[in-house]
């Protein structure tokens, strides 16, 4: 919709939060978001604070009025990371994209992530598109003159084009070695703990497809059920993973011991879980019951089982548990699920980071894979440690718009950098542009987890996913 420039462009902004980011640092930066879209002569009506609460989403539904009064241009300001729940409350059915805001990370090198903005907008690029609506990604931070230049557009009524990966026909491989992936992926079972987090879109999954797609058998496990059975973990066996885990990593002894004793219940029950089921993959409900009920974040228990050979997912991500396999079963060795959470478009690097629960084996030096507590919840036990460098992969299975799957794709050079954020991360240059694939993840609505890998099986991915009819998208 073309506003009327008779009046001023009318504006809903609408600053979306969670309490467990760095609340002051988000509320100053929406300010100066609002002050910004006055300052190029916007009518801005929405929500004056925050959004984090329910309640605070439903008052925000009142300023979404139609007619004559509909807003010009909606600017959802990612003030931090968010589940995509408010987004689905406000924009279902909205005639007009979205401008999905997102800040860049303010912390210090080696602090937790202050906002996690950018993977805050796309979650909710995932939701809106998901649910039949636009979306358009507007990085950086409201004093840069690009942000001035791209808002100054945009109430003009140029929004920015949605971004589509370009269209490659990469190499294939070996039919007979996809195949022969295919096959191995049959009758496999990925252990499901929970249901998806709240909010997250990306997280829900058809296992109806899966079993139809590649032979892949979905079970549950309760979140009660899984805090059970860790409870239920004979205090000998217990002691044999703790003795084991401070083996292999002796700073271990850094951290609260109760912690590091409840996660050896968890490692223990859900190694044991694994074994007596035959899963091949688990993906785990890991927020909010494992810190808030049962005392302990279970990434350094997925860490221990993705060191024994098991893949593992963070908040119960299914699809990203499923392209893990087929990932390991083409021969690309050990993976993880990461977020995108960082761009730098000068240099054309993006990083990818998850809060801790990569395999050791994955960190740039092994040796020095150093656990801690969670960057958010502050309690152990996580990985704080960078991750390998070399040649890497991402790739995603994921819901495709018209139904069925599709394969996201892309690569690059995960180099040498100090631990940006606390947990994990990869400073990825990519071979394609960098800030083409971040918009386009955000505006094609993909999820906002991929899997990283460090060894190229593009050829017999493409290869693989040619013979399910799978769609490739590749940057």
């Amino acid at each position: 919709m073309t506003p009327n420039r008779a009046t001023a462009p009318r504006v809903l902004a609408v600053a979306t939060a969670r309490p467990t980011f760095a609340v002051e640092a988000a509320r100053q930066r929406a300010d100066a978001a609002r002050k910004l879209l006055v300052d190029l002569g916007a009518d801005v009506t929405g929500p004056e604070d925050l959004v984090m609460t329910e309640a605070d989403v439903e008052a925000a539904t009142t300023f979404l009025a139609q007619g004559d009064a509909a807003p010009d241009l909606v600017v959802n300001i990612c003030a931090t990371f968010s589940d995509a729940s408010p987004a689905l409350r406000l924009y279902p059915g909205l005639d007009r994209p979205v401008l999905l805001w997102a800040f860049r990370e303010p912390g210090p090198v080696g602090d937790r992530l202050w906002l996690n903005s950018l993977c805050g907008a796309n979650l909710f690029g995932h939701a809106v598109v998901r649910a039949g609506g636009e979306v358009r990604l507007l990085y950086g931070d409201p004093d840069e003159p690009e942000v001035r230049a791209v808002l100054r557009r945009a109430l003009a009524g140029e929004l920015p084009a949605p971004v589509t990966a370009p269209s490659v026909d990469g190499e294939r491989g070996d039919a007979d070695v996809a195949a022969a992936a295919l096959a191995e992926l049959r009758d496999r079972v990925i252990g499901v703990v929970g249901d998806a987090p709240t909010g997250f879109t990306p997280c829900e999954h058809d296992p109806d497809l899966l079993a139809d797609l590649f032979g892949l058998t979905v079970r549950r496990l309760d979140v009660d059920a899984a805090f059970a059975r860790a409870r239920a973990v004979p205090d000998a066996v217990r002691d044999v993973e703790n003795a084991a885990a401070y083996a292999a990593q002796p700073r271990l002894a850094a951290l609260d011991p109760a912690h590091v004793s409840l996660a050896a219940s968890v490692t223990s029950a859900l190694r044991e879980w694994v074994d007596a089921d035959g899963l091949s993959a688990v993906a785990v409900r890991c927020w909010p019951e494992f810190p808030t009920e049962f005392g302990v974040c279970p990434c350094w228990s997925l860490s221990r089982l993705a060191d024994a050979g098991t893949p593992t997912a963070c908040e119960r991500d299914v699809y990203g548990a499923a392209t893990m396999l087929l990932l390991e079963a083409l021969g690309s060795g050990p993976t993880y699920l990461v977020d995108t959470v960082d761009l730098d478009a000068a240099a054309n690097v993006v990083r990818l980071w998850h809060c801790g629960s990569a395999a050791t084996a994955l960190a740039a030096d092994p040796t020095d894979a150093t656990p801690y507590v969670h960057c958010n919840r502050r309690i152990g036990v996580t990985g704080n440690f960078p991750l390998r460098t070399g040649r890497v992969l991402m790739a995603r299975l994921a819901e495709h718009p018209d139904g069925g799957l599709r394969l996201l794709l892309a690569s690059g050079e995960s180099l040498p950098e100090p631990n940006r954020f606390q947990g994990n991360t990869a400073a990825v240059h990519l071979d394609a542009d960098a800030a083409a694939f971040v918009h386009g993840l955000v505006t094609g609505g993909f999820p906002h987890h991929t899997v990283l890998a460090w060894s190229d099986v593009r050829a017999p991915l493409r290869t693989a996913a040619d013979r399910l009819g799978i769609p490739v998208a590749e940057w």
